[in-house]
């Protein structure tokens, strides 16, 4: 008995080595691997559609910071970037990505990608790389204090029990089956998990943790920020609408982005993503975040003005 139990562990440490490595493959081959057409011109597809049919903008995002960082050398890291969206992404055709070298000095070097579709830019990003370097200045915000993931529940836990409700609305389990048939490459576990029904206003605030599906490893900290670059976008802009219980989204557009990168992480790992919007008007929100390694160090800053749409919710009369 206790021989085949050990022949059942390895079995299943092989198929989670199996699985990890497709995951791995989805992830990091697929949603941020580009070909290279030419020196500084690079092409990249498309893995996961939003309900929206445009381009998700953290896949563009993400695949403009690969571009950048082919052309730097290894001994420089992303530090920031600053993007702006100008046209909604066609999910039927590649995104091509060109970058221009504006600067390469002794300590930090400057990249321009443009990502292009139909002979357009859609996307236009400067990105910034530096040479780590030791200071004697060092300060941070204190980590919000909040329950580990292995205590909480996955998006997708969480719609299982809704769908486990024999009361649930026709309507509202289609929708919630519709979110679970999302193909999305990252695991998110809320701190306060999502009232789906939104009934009720909420402070322009969310907590929750996040990481990569699959292993990424140690590897290139550049690999770690362009993951992290794909993952920013997630639930971000929605944040801005969490007080408005009596309006949805008719339609909403990132404006644009930017990133700082503070400290070394790994994308594979829980990190805290803390979203807060601390304003919105004229159609626009503006939301920031902040994304936290578990051992408390601030890893990554962001901010991210959107376009926000919104019609009122029509009551029900039952």
């Amino acid at each position: 008995m206790a021989d085949s139990g050990k022949e059942t562990q390895n079995e299943k440490r092989q198929l989670d080595s199996s699985g990890e490595a497709d995951l791995r493959s989805v992830l990091v081959t697929s949603v941020l691997n580009l070909d290279r057409l030419d020196t500084d011109l690079y092409r990249g597809t498309h893995h996961w559609i939003p309900r929206t049919k445009r381009l998700f903008g953290g896949q563009i995002v993400g695949q403009a910071l690969v571009a950048a960082a082919k052309s730097v050398s290894e001994n420089v890291y992303a530090h920031s970037l600053h993007c702006y969206f100008v046209r909604a992404g066609d999910p039927s055709v590649p995104v091509l990505y060109q970058v221009e070298r504006i600067r390469d000095g002794r300590s930090f070097c400057v990249r321009s990608v443009k990502a292009i579709q139909h002979g357009q830019p859609i996307l236009i990003c400067q990105a910034s790389f530096h040479m780590l370097q030791p200071s004697p200045l060092e300060h941070q915000f204190i980590m919000p204090n909040v329950p580990q993931p292995d205590s909480l529940l996955t998006i997708e836990e969480l719609i299982q029990r809704y769908l486990s409700d024999p009361n649930l609305a026709d309507n509202a389990r289609q929708g919630l089956n519709k979110l679970l048939a999302d193909e999305v490459p990252i695991e998110i576990k809320p701190i306060n998990p999502p009232d789906f029904y939104r009934r009720t206003a909420m402070e322009p605030k969310k907590l929750f943790w996040v990481r990569a599906r699959g292993h990424i490893g140690k590897g290139d900290m550049k690999l770690h920020c362009c993951v992290a670059a794909y993952v920013s976008d997630y639930f971000l802009l929605g944040t801005a609408l969490l007080p408005y219980p009596k309006y949805r989204a008719q339609f909403s557009a990132s404006l644009d982005h930017a990133m700082w990168f503070h400290s070394t992480f790994r994308a594979d790992e829980w990190m805290l993503y803390e979203c807060e919007s601390p304003w919105a008007g004229g159609s626009r929100g503006f939301i920031q975040g902040r994304m936290w390694r578990q051992d408390g160090v601030l890893a990554v800053s962001c901010a991210q003005e959107g376009l926000m749409r919104v019609k009122a919710v029509s009551q029900s009369k039952l």
